[in-house]
């Protein structure tokens, strides 16, 4: 009786087994290169980097921001006209206090999409840190239609870093 009951089991279960054809179900891998992405890499970097800031271990977040720009850099070569890219590329630049590289990134970006709202807001912050209070007018002027969250952030560090 037994051995009935294993041997329908297994006829059951091989059944199902070969119904699913597992051989090449999956051919297309592309599925890995988004897990492991140059991009999802240097997102997980941006991410690390700001934990470590906020525990007040400043050197090891610098060096993940350095990481994350190295990932970022490789995914622009992938990538070439992605803003959100260079968005992250100035912001990376920007918390190693490289103001140059970011503000070269965040143009960059712009000449892309001169509306995207992530780069008119960092341009128009990194604007006011280094006193060009004119250019971050200009681009809280550019996102004064779009009814996001970018606006209040830009306007509000416009405001409070008036002299």
């Amino acid at each position: 009786m037994k051995s009935l009951i294993v041997l329908i089991l297994y006829l059951i279960f091989s059944q199902f087994v070969n119904a699913a054809d597992f051989k090449g179900a999956r051919d297309d891998l592309s599925f890995f290169n988004i897990k492991n992405s140059n991009y999802k890499k240097g997102i997980d970097a941006i991410n690390q980097a700001e934990k470590l800031y906020k525990k007040d271990k400043k050197n090891k977040s610098k060096k993940r921001f350095n990481d994350a720009i190295n990932y970022f850099v490789l995914a622009h070569e992938e990538e070439p006209n992605n803003p959100d890219i260079l968005n992250y590329l100035g912001i990376s630049y920007s918390k190693v206090n490289d103001l140059m590289m970011a503000e070269i990134y965040y143009l960059m970006g712009l000449e892309i999409n001169p509306n995207h709202t992530g780069l008119n807001q960092y341009l128009g912050n990194l604007y006011v840190s280094t006193n060009r209070i004119d250019l971050a007018l200009e681009r809280l002027k550019v996102l004064k239609d779009c009814d996001c969250e970018e606006y209040l952030n830009l306007k509000s560090f416009l405001d409070n870093n008036k002299n």
